[in-house]
């Protein structure tokens, strides 16, 4: 048996996973991130080992908790933060409502669980100031809440720096004077608060320089929690600006833990873009770097200051693997599979059954691929940049304004989508639409010269396949062989930096299945599995 160490490699949590926020209890490690227009709310994993990783929770599950209709793309849950005291999980977001043009709507909220699976409460709203909310526990058992400040006035910058107020948890609001801490560096925009409490200094761990490629974690401390607070002397604990070869690029936003035997881990999010092109299909996916805390009490990164790692060695905890997740999913037990959200709406069952027919997943069609409000579409995370997605849709359109299918998917102005549909002159047929990127107008393009007529009135298998920088459709029917429809596209249409530019998009790709149906009918199609696997 070999003595080599164990070794966590990045990223601990591919696929869209940002902002993460790390919180231990006891031997047990969860991971918050960001979920953003994707409903339920907030994804936490779950470790023992730093290692291995497994999907818990998402705790906003209902109207109560969250309601993102009309929220735009890249709006919705922000940077939550999760932490542990007085024997509940407290977990604090943002559900941002506008993020274009000068102004943003950032409601922050809190809500809290015994356990990590839940019940969650319904949320106490806070404050709507800014976003990145943070809530700090001081050892003491005052309660301290901190969020970045959005100016609308832009003099000299919107991101105004880091507010501070007590929270009172037994009146459930915010209490004393407002104070901004902490007002970055000439990185700039400042954000993504975190305090903690070590050998009589209070740390502030934040976010700069953006969520592209000038992206860093900043350190600073303080004798008093109040400030002013001096800046770490190398300023940044993480980045990988100076390091334009490293595959970890976009380092940035974290948070800390300490481990059981007393070592310390930072959690930050990363990307990895496309050699030579800046882009990255996988959006902001969650890393992990090993760190020390120096003689003068600063902490860093072991090995080289600063540059991301894409192995780190491991903490040496007994490991604790999960079950892996199955490559098809067949639909049988009547609950949709964990791997899967759906976008913006709190009323799934409007969206889709599990139950409307045995070993199917049932979409009703809603509103077009470009709605805001009410999309039936259910989707996983791109985890691979070399996969292939299957499924098969039973379905029997009347009308052009009904189609149902497989779409490769970032946003309402990026995807790619093969559907069934129905056209005057030829009935059932093979459509399909792309988006590659045309923000603001949406226009679609309709790759097909001519849509492709169905010779059954059966299931039709549907399968897309991403290598290197391409992306393929086929089809099949009546268990025929595979037939390639439709031209190669460029894959890293689905990605962050295409579309509008490094700060534009932030959340990920994902492949799924959707229904549409224009004329308000709720026309149903019917899903009989969807495989997702790796392409070596």
């Amino acid at each position: 048996m070999s003595n080599a160490p164990q070794m966590l490699r990045n990223p601990i949590l591919p696929g869209f996973n940002p902002d993460p926020s790390i919180c231990r209890v006891g031997e047990d490690y969860y991971i918050a991130t960001s979920t953003f227009e994707w409903f339920p709310g907030v994804q936490i994993h779950h470790s023992r080992d730093l290692v291995n990783w497994q999907l818990a929770a998402r705790p906003l599950t209902r109207a109560s908790q969250l309601d993102m209709r009309g929220n735009p793309d890249n709006c919705g849950i922000w940077a939550p933060c999760l932490t542990f005291a007085d024997g509940l999980f407290w977990l604090v977001y943002t559900d941002v409502k506008r993020n274009e043009g000068n102004f943003k709507d950032t409601h922050n909220y809190i809500v809290t669980a015994p356990r990590i699976e839940g019940p969650w409460s319904d949320p106490v709203r806070v404050n709507s100031s800014g976003f990145d909310p943070s809530l700090f526990h001081d050892d003491d058992g005052r309660k301290w809440f901190v969020n970045m400040v959005w100016d609308q006035r832009k003099m000299p910058t919107a991101f105004a720096g880091i507010l501070l107020q007590e929270y009172d948890p037994v009146e459930k609001r915010l209490t004393g004077p407002v104070r901004n801490i902490f007002k970055g560096t000439e990185r700039g925009l400042v954000e993504g608060p975190h305090l903690y409490k070590r050998n009589g200094y209070y740390y502030l761990l934040t976010a700069e320089g953006g969520t592209g490629y000038r992206h860093a974690v900043t350190l600073a401390r303080s004798k008093r929690l109040t400030g002013p607070y001096e800046v770490h002397p190398d300023k940044h604990v993480v980045s990988s600006l100076t390091f334009p070869d490293n595959p970890i690029q976009r380092a940035g936003h974290g948070d800390i833990v300490e481990t059981q035997t007393g070592e310390t881990y930072l959690v930050h999010l990363m990307g990895r873009p496309v050699p030579g092109l800046n882009r990255c299909q996988m959006g902001r996916e969650t890393a992990i770097q090993k760190c020390v805390w120096g003689e003068d009490g600063w902490l860093r990164l072991e090995g080289t200051p600063l540059e991301p790692q894409q192995t780190v060695k491991a903490p040496g905890l007994p490991l604790h693997p999960f079950p892996a997740e199955p490559v098809r999913q067949d639909f049988d037990d009547g609950k949709l599979p964990s791997a899967f959200q759906w976008l913006r709406s709190p009323e799934p069952k409007r969206l889709f059954s599990n139950t409307a027919r045995k070993g199917h997943l049932r979409l009703f069609g809603r509103e077009s691929l470009g709605s805001y409000f009410e999309q039936a579409l259910v989707a996983r995370r791109q985890t691979h940049y070399h996969y292939q997605a299957e499924t098969s849709v039973d379905c029997d359109p009347e009308t052009f304004q009904q189609t149902a299918g497989l779409i490769a998917y970032y946003g309402r102005f990026q995807f790619f989508y093969l559907a069934v549909s129905w056209g005057e002159k030829i009935g059932k047929c093979l459509t399909m639409m792309a988006c590659p990127g045309s923000f603001p107008s949406g226009d679609l393009t309709f790759p097909l010269d001519t849509p492709v007529p169905l010779s059954s009135s059966g299931p039709v298998r549907m399968r897309v396949e991403t290598e290197g920088l391409a992306l393929r459709f086929s089809y099949a029917e009546d268990g025929g062989g595979w037939t390639r429809i439709g031209p190669v596209f460029d894959a890293t249409v689905l990605s962050d930096e295409a579309g509008r530019g490094e700060h534009g998009n932030f959340t990920g790709a994902f492949v799924g299945m959707h229904a549409m149906d224009l004329t308000g009918q709720a026309w149903v199609a019917d899903f009989d599995y969807f495989a997702y696997q790796d392409l070596p």
